[in-house]
């Protein structure tokens, strides 16, 4: 006998309840769809903030190395222009004298076409660029008073001098154009390294660089941690070698002490002043561009670059350094700030900072290259 019970309709049970076949349908979308989300890797490929903040930490560092890059080179363009003048100026002056040496000359051949010697002859001296050959020719030597002779000599003497004058000017002007394009690519890698830096941080939201200004608290935090460290050691190594000292070196370090306490004095009245590329005051620095402006009001002339300064003076340990004495950085030796003691020190830091004091270990002491008493 055959049933007259109702077919039930097609679906499944979810938790003991009997769902239709369309919301069935449906579920196993979702699980799917969550299925391929979970599976699929995210299309999300922005760096993170730490990324992005050692990318641009990087970019500050490469352009403030291609700064010292341009420093040197535009150094070296100034030194070979000067150079390259004199040089120029020399040519003109020995040219000048070779002209009126040769206006002589041709009138003393003249004269002693004049007096018997054959045309041809004086033609050839008149048309020729050196008169070498034909004044060694035998019978007009014969003809030449003492002081004609003499006229010839100084003539071929200054000819070649001119001649190498000339080569040297050359040679000068090849090299000055060779670093003006060393001038040139330094500034454009500058400019590229802090246009990427600048790119990099315009993609960050208002909640990111809020972010990453708390990551900057925490650096200079742990900097000033380090730098209390420092004086307390340093404290500590003083009182127990006071009674080393002797006269001559006090008296020597009272000298330097006069010249340092100058140093500072100008660099403390330069805080708040931009970091600007190449500047060297009085409105704006670079790093090595405040270092040598603070020790030249201070009666001491320091070279232009950091790969320069690192060598103008005297190379001290950490732990004996004195206010006034150069902090250089990284190994490639591309910063530097002016030690006023107690960790810290007053820089120009960075594109988009302005000269300030900071400790010494704003990028962790590993950063540290050396420290020199500048003599």
């Amino acid at each position: 006998m055959a049933s007259h019970a109702k077919p039930r309709p097609a679906g499944t049970r979810v938790a003991g309840i009997r769902t239709p076949a369309l919301a069935t349908a449906a579920l196993t979308s979702v699980a799917l769809l969550s299925q391929t989300a979970t599976a699929a890797p995210s299309t999300d490929d922005r760096p993170s903030l730490e990324e992005v903040e050692k990318k641009v930490d990087d970019l500050y560092r490469q352009a403030e190395s291609a700064t010292e890059k341009y420093n040197s080179a535009k150094e070296k363009t100034t030194k070979q222009r000067k150079q390259v003048d004199t040089l120029l100026d020399d040519v003109a002056q020995r040219t000048q004298k070779l002209n009126e040496a040769r206006e002589e000359l041709g009138s003393f051949a003249a004269a002693q076409y004049r007096t018997g010697a054959s045309a041809p002859d004086t033609a050839t001296f008149l048309l020729a660029d050196t008169p070498q050959d034909y004044f060694d020719q035998t019978q007009l030597m014969g003809r030449m008073t003492s002081r004609q002779k003499t006229a010839v000599d100084d003539y071929i003497t200054e000819q070649s001098a001119t001649m190498k004058k000339r080569q040297e000017a050359t040679e000068s002007l090849q090299t000055l154009t060779d670093t003006q394009g060393d001038l040139k690519t330094a500034k454009a890698t500058v400019q590229k390294k802090l246009s990427d830096a600048r790119e990099l941080l315009s993609q960050l939201n208002a909640e990111e660089k809020a972010r990453l200004a708390a990551i900057e608290k925490r650096k200079q935090e742990e900097a000033a941690r380090k730098a209390a460290e420092l004086a307390e050691q340093k404290a500590a190594a003083e009182a127990a070698e006071e009674a080393a000292s002797s006269s001559s070196s006090t008296a020597t370090d009272s000298s330097y002490s006069t010249k340092a306490d100058k140093a500072l004095a100008f660099a403390r009245a330069q805080v708040g002043k931009p970091y600007v590329w190449g500047a060297t005051g009085p409105d704006s620095y670079d790093c090595s561009g405040l270092t040598q402006a603070a020790w030249n009001a201070a009666g001491i002339s320091l070279p232009r670059t950091t790969y320069d300064q690192v060598n103008a003076g005297t190379t001290v340990s950490l732990a004996n350094a004195q206010p006034g004495d150069l902090v250089f950085f990284y190994d490639d030796v591309t910063h530097v700030g002016i030690y006023i003691g107690n960790g810290m020190m007053i820089h120009a830091p960075k594109p988009g900072a302005y000269v300030r004091e900071e400790s010494i270990y704003y990028d962790g002491e590993s950063a540290i290259h050396s420290v020199v008493r500048p003599a």
